[in-house]
């Protein structure tokens, strides 16, 4: 298993006010669902951001967001080392296959691999 990319994710309730302070430091918006927006840098595309008012289909909004190339062998080291799942491994209309998981110190992390 291979990690591709961590994007930290930033609870805001002024998405689009964050969005255009992100964008004056050179980030530009490469996805936008209504509840979140991912920012990243045209020079290096894997350098992001996302603000989002919510989840859109969990309990709780994560605190980072983990790509990796194979989520399902992800999901079972997570589950075999007693890691706490807050949100199941599921497939999201909106192309990715995820899950939620609370680290060490309580964050909450999304680990998602696109479909």
């Amino acid at each position: 298993m291979a990690v591709r990319r961590v994007v930290p994710n930033i609870q805001s309730e002024a998405v689009q006010e964050s969005r255009e302070f992100y964008g004056l430091l050179g980030f530009e918006e490469v996805m936008n669902h209504g509840w979140i927006v991912t920012l990243a840098s045209p020079s290096s595309p894997a350098a992001q951001v996302s603000v989002m008012a919510g989840d859109k289909t969990a309990p709780v909004t994560p605190d980072m967001s983990v790509e990796v190339d194979d989520v399902d062998a992800a999901y079972a080291v997570m589950r075999e080392s007693g890691a706490e799942i807050i949100h199941p491994l599921q497939d999201e209309e909106w192309g990715v296959r995820r899950f939620f998981v609370r680290d060490p110190s309580g964050r909450v992390v999304n680990v998602l691999g696109h479909r």
